[in-house]
C-alpha cells in the first residue's frame, strides 16, 4: 500500500516539476505564432531576421523581407520570437543624445 502511495506521489511531482511547464511553454509558442502578422519584425529560428511581408493562403508559410528586393518564404513554426510587433509601430527612430558630442 506505502509503495503505490509513493508511486503515485512522484508522478504527482513529475507532471508538477516537468510536464504542466511544458503544456504552458507549448501554449505560449503556439499563441506567438498565431499573433504573428504582416508587419511583424521576427527572427526565425535559423537566425534570420526580416519582416513579415505577406502570409499565403493556408496561413502555414509567411513571407519575410530580409533585405531590398529580398524576399524568403518560411514556414510560420520556424518563427522563433517576434521582435518588433506591428501595433507597436516599430522604433520612433535614433534615441535622442544627451548632449553628447561625438566622437572625432
Amino acid at each position: 500500500m506505502g509503495s503505490i502511495i509513493l508511486l503515485v506521489g512522484l508522478f504527482a511531482l513529475m507532471y508538477f516539476l516537468m510536464i504542466r511547464p511544458q503544456q504552458r511553454r507549448a501554449k505560449e509558442r503556439a499563441a506567438m505564432l498565431s499573433r504573428a502578422d504582416v508587419g511583424d519584425v521576427v527572427a526565425t529560428v535559423g537566425g534570420v531576421i526580416g519582416k513579415i511581408v505577406a502570409v499565403e493562403e493556408p496561413g502555414e508559410v509567411v513571407c519575410l523581407e530580409v533585405d531590398s528586393d529580398v524576399e524568403l518564404r518560411v514556414q510560420r513554426r520556424a518563427i522563433g520570437e517576434i521582435i518588433t510587433p506591428a501595433s507597436t509601430g516599430g522604433p520612433a527612430g535614433p534615441p535622442e543624445s544627451d548632449d553628447v558630442d561625438p566622437p572625432e
